[in-house]
């Protein structure tokens, strides 16, 4: 007779499935493009970063007002809160401490028995996480335990230890794009996924921007292509900026190419640019997932003899950084196409791309 046992934060048959759900939705998420925002979120009951208790019992607020301090982060944020302040609670009950709210030192211990498996980036976004549900529950300011200098000393050690540089995936260059041309077919799916590299690249589109796009976001032009991109990470406010991208002098190559032919092949008009296709090859009406762009890349990286697990959906975006700063772009012209505010991450893109340009070495062999 076999005995099934529950984890240590597991109490229930009702939480174990819960814990089986979250295990099996992001499979069905990216092999089929089936995705559910709240099911992405399913947290601790103490997680108040979404349906905030504060505000949806406060009878001064009226509805429309709580619907949009609902939406006061993004959806990938909150995901990225909710994992993480999961993952506290979970740790809180099988040590037997409190997680809402949290002593500073429990959250100093939490954190020193994750930092001997994850990195110091990964630690600080989970005093992020710690810090944003306090405030969210009422604990601001010098009630926040998150903000304790108990918990600043403690990452401060982690980060010294540890260090904090992180190794990015690796770019797909202009060059790597020419590799991958030659392993896409005449086939629907290939259309799809050629006009999505291709853009994503020309674009420098993150992944989340990349599968939002929407077909009533395109102008063709007789110079190439204008997409307009309504909000994004760096544009939460959603004011909305235009990227261009002019057709390449080489046919292989050219993203605006692409998307007339994925458009043309799949006959779509409205709605989402990159769908889904069902098991029988049939197009959905959803847009893929974020995930979907990384399992893309990864299959014509592999496809073209690299190893896929260097590569990712930001390889798109970081190689369009590297490969403009290769070709001696300057740093303003490369943050138009990127739309990052800030040059620090963009002159981070230019080192890597003139790493072997500007070597000293180069002018010491001429010698």
């Amino acid at each position: 007779m076999i005995t099934w046992g529950f984890p240590p934060f597991v109490d229930s048959m009702n939480d174990f499935m819960h814990c089986i759900i979250a295990q099996i939705c992001p499979i069905i998420e990216e092999n089929y493009g089936i995705h559910d925002e709240r099911a992405a979120m399913r947290a601790k009951k103490n997680f108040l970063l979404v349906k905030n208790q504060r505000i949806e019992q406060n009878e001064h607020l009226s509805e429309k007002a709580k619907a949009r301090l609902g939406k006061s982060k993004a959806d990938n944020t909150l995901k990225a809160y909710s994992a993480d302040w999961s993952d506290f609670s979970d740790w809180c009950h099988y040590h037997g401490e409190r997680d809402l709210p949290a002593r500073p030192e429990t959250i100093v211990n939490y954190l020193n028995d994750l930092a001997d498996d994850a990195k110091a980036n990964t630690v600080a976004r989970r005093v992020t996480a710690i810090s944003e549900n306090h405030m969210a529950a009422g604990y601001t300011g010098k009630n926040n335990p998150a903000k304790d200098a108990l918990v600043r000393t403690a990452m401060e050690a982690i980060r010294r230890e540890k260090g904090t540089f992180q190794q990015g995936k690796a770019p797909i260059l202009m060059e790597t794009l020419y590799v991958l041309a030659d392993c896409f077919g005449d086939d629907i799916v290939s259309l799809r996924d050629r006009a999505l590299i291709f853009l994503g690249f020309a674009g420098a589109f993150r992944r989340s921007e990349l599968v939002a796009i929407q077909v009533e976001h395109l102008t063709f032009t007789s110079q190439g292509l204008v997409i307009l991109v309504p909000q994004s990470k760096s544009d939460q406010l959603g004011r909305g900026t235009e990227i261009a991208v002019p057709y390449a002098p080489d046919p292989e190559v050219c993203a605006v190419r692409a998307v007339q032919a994925w458009l043309q092949a799949a006959d779509i008009h409205t709605g989402p640019l990159f769908r889904p296709f069902t098991r029988s090859h049939s197009l959905r009406d959803s847009q893929l997932t974020d995930k979907s762009v990384a399992l893309i890349v990864k299959k014509y990286a592999a496809l073209a003899g690299f190893n896929p697990a260097s590569f990712a959906g930001h390889s798109l975006r970081r190689g369009f950084a590297t490969s403009a700063a290769q070709h001696d772009v300057d740093a303003l012209t490369i943050m138009r196409q990127t739309r990052h505010h800030s040059e620090k991450m963009v002159h981070r893109y230019i080192e890597q791309g003139n790493i072997f340009k500007e070597n000293p070495l180069n002018k010491m062999y001429k010698k």
